[in-house]
């Protein structure tokens, strides 16, 4: 299928890394310019290099994106480059641990800007261009909206907020053409995912635990797969989707537990 993305300038802000990483690949591969927004540059870097390797297109942006500035700076680096915004992904975040017994205030409101308010300001910024382009908006959400997980009211409180965000902009942005939808993540293996299962007692006992309750094919979900669906949703091929949680996820979310 062809995604009609090919010269498509696509920010997607975290990435180098992870999910986003797959995203910018995916996005490469489909012949559009993946512009990563990230605070490392060599990280953003290595990403792009990757891309170029295979053949593809990147540009990267320096920026810290819990400070409101550098999010308006970041579109119009992009805009001075490009001349164009033809979509937005929203990924970059991480699940911090601020629950409510243990957190506080300082670091609930650091964590919001570290996981919901760069959603907003992206979007915000970039809004005069994807009205001319009538390009498409991804934000990426996790299950813990919906399901909790305990100890992590902030970015439980983000992704509340994430989806919110996308049945709202899909509402306010329809006279402009602008699609919006949310992917939402359950349980994806990423180098982060890595990272914190390493930190408990057995990581390999509790990975399988995890591994046990995703009913399709009992496997972690791949960055790829959220990417396939990320550039889907991202294309004109999905023409008339907006306003939807979509959940890339095995059946980890809605399925019966029974079966596992």
């Amino acid at each position: 299928m062809n995604l009609n993305l090919q010269d498509k300038v696509i920010i997607v802000t975290g990435g180098a890394k992870g999910i986003g990483e797959g995203i910018s690949t995916v996005l490469a591969a489909e012949g559009a310019i993946p512009v990563i927004v990230g605070r490392n540059e060599d990280d953003n870097r290595q990403a792009i290099a990757k891309i170029e390797e295979a053949g593809g297109r990147a540009f990267q942006v320096v920026a810290e994106l819990t400070k409101p500035e550098a999010c308006k700076s970041a579109v119009e680096q992009i805009l001075a480059q490009f001349g164009r915004i033809d979509g937005l992904v929203n990924n970059a975040g991480v699940n911090d641990g601020v629950g409510l017994e243990k957190g506080s205030y300082e670091q609930f409101m650091e964590s919001l800007h570290r996981n919901l308010v760069h959603y907003y300001l992206m979007a915000h910024h970039a809004l005069p261009a994807l009205k001319e382009s009538k390009g498409s908006i991804v934000n990426i959400g996790s299950k813990v909206a919906e399901t909790g997980q305990g100890n992590t009211s902030a970015y439980a409180a983000a992704n509340g907020g994430r989806n919110a965000l996308t049945r709202e902009w899909a509402v306010e942005l329809l006279p402009y053409g602008i699609r919006v939808n949310c992917l939402v993540v359950a349980e994806c293996w990423t180098p982060l995912y890595e990272k914190w299962i390493q930190t408990l007692p057995d990581p390999e006992e509790k990975l399988q635990s995890i591994v046990s309750k995703i009913p399709f094919e009992k496997r972690m979900t791949t960055a790829v797969e959220i990417a396939n669906m990320v550039v889907f949703l991202l294309s004109d091929q999905s023409s008339h989707t907006t306003g939807q949680l979509i959940h890339v996820d095995g059946g980890y979310v809605h399925l019966d537990r029974a079966l596992t």
